[in-house]
């Protein structure tokens, strides 16, 4: 019998907004913690840099989801994990060793978050047909989108009330604890509303012939004509971007006699996580009407500008050092539309020159993970290249990041290479929620 698959209404919603919580909680939401907590720059963001290796490795463990017997299964089960995690973070914060606890708890989340994209995209594209998926790709990235509205405004604002009237520690206790039931509520009413999404059961469906079927997608992949061209150019697309969205929002706690804006947690949630995220989806949007009337070839450049040269307002802002809110709003609005105008322009290549061939999908999650990597490792040396530089220098030396990826959009094709005849391309999947 055909299984019933409710109003994807219904349950498209909760599964993006379960995707994104942790992530940002992750990516960004920790920063902020640790910098309340008296973190220097540098070792906070080799920390979370460290941690965000989760889901670049994740397309090395997906093919095993197959082995259960539904995503619907695993999806439930990351999402109740990732929620007590996020509990387990709250806790780790009440300990004497809390910064290693926390470390560990974050990186727990991390890794369930990871696993829980795969079972999530997995679950949404098989229980979907093609007219489907399109109605609702813009759910998918709203909801995402959502999750980071709700962690980086909201959420700050409300950590940096409890900040003033609790203290530190109670306040980011109390915002993990909010993160955390909040998983569990989606999980809980995922169990109703998501369609099961049976996993097609076989004689090959067994560790040992995945883990063969791995490895070949794996050397089909490094095989493609111009890979390690394409590597490169992922790795340094996100030169600059990683950096500026990794100590940007330092930059607005720092204290004034130390260069930055000395904005409250508050603050930040007000400027950042509010018109800061709806710039980001503004421009993402606008970014991909764009390219898609010019084309990925003549639009490169442009997009590659887009995401680094309005990274001056950090200069700017770092020059000036201006009070008032309504300025650095304005300016960070800039900032985050061209990122998220811009960062279209790495999907697409991703989507349209790395994936192609026979491996379409599991290519395009290798080509995420080498995207994440990027960012990680440029994430990871960011602190300490800002405390060697000063604020104003490093949002120099930022955009000066991005030269050697622009020269290198005009020498490379923007057109996937032939791929050998006895390949036969497959449906791509739809393109990652990005950051």
């Amino acid at each position: 019998m055909k299984e019933q698959i409710r109003n994807p209404k219904l349950w498209v919603p909760s599964l993006y907004l379960a995707q994104g919580l942790p992530f940002f909680a992750v990516a960004i939401v920790a920063n902020q913690m640790l910098k309340s907590m008296g973190v220097p720059n540098d070792e906070l963001n080799h920390w979370t840099a460290l941690i965000g290796f989760a889901w670049v490795f994740k397309p090395l463990w997906s093919p095993f989801l197959e082995l259960a017997s539904s995503k619907k299964l695993v999806v439930l089960f990351f999402q109740i994990l990732g929620g007590l995690c996020l509990g387990g973070v709250a806790l780790a914060l009440q300990t004497p060793f809390w910064f290693a606890a926390s470390m560990a708890m974050l990186g727990l989340v991390a890794i369930s978050s990871a696993t829980h994209d795969i079972a999530c995209d997995g679950l949404y594209i098989t229980s979907l047909d093609e007219k489907g998926q399109a109605k609702y790709a813009g759910w998918t990235g709203t909801f995402f989108n959502a999750a980071k509205f709700f962690t980086t405004g909201a959420l700050l604002l409300l950590a940096g009330h409890l900040e003033k009237t609790m203290g530190v520690v109670p306040a980011w206790s109390i915002s993990f604890c909010i993160l955390g039931a909040l998983m569990i509520a989606l999980g809980v009413y995922n169990t109703w509303s998501l369609p099961l999404a049976k996993n097609t059961v076989s004689t090959d469906t067994n560790a040992s012939a995945i883990a063969r079927t791995l490895w070949e997608v794996i050397i089909e992949f490094f095989k493609k004509p111009g890979i390690w061209v394409s590597i490169i150019f992922i790795i340094l697309f996100r030169a600059g971007e990683a950096q500026v969205q990794s100590i940007g929002p330092l930059f607005l706690r720092e204290a004034r006699e130390l260069g930055g804006l000395g904005l409250t947690t508050s603050e930040v949630g007000a400027v950042y996580g509010t018109v800061g995220t709806v710039a980001f989806v503004v421009g993402s949007i606008a970014g991909g009407y764009f390219t898609s009337w010019l084309s990925l070839k003549r639009a490169i450049l442009w997009l590659i500008l887009a995401v680094n040269l309005p990274n001056v307002v950090f200069y700017l802002l770092s020059y000036f050092q201006p009070t008032d809110l309504t300025i650095i709003g304005a300016g960070l609005s800039v900032e985050m539309f061209g990122y998220g105008f811009g960062f279209v322009g790495l999907i697409l290549y991703m989507m349209q020159v790395v994936a192609p061939g026979k491996y379409q999908t599991a290519h395009y999650a290798f080509a995420t993970g080498i995207m994440q990597l990027g960012f990680v490792l440029f994430k990871l040396f960011s602190g300490d290249i800002q405390i060697a530089l000063g604020y104003q220098h490093f949002f120099i030396w930022v955009m000066l990041s991005a030269i050697p990826v622009a020269i290198l959009s005009q020498l490379i094709p923007m057109t996937a290479r032939p791929q050998p005849a006895e390949e036969t391309p497959k449906a791509a999947a739809p393109a990652e929620q990005v950051v």
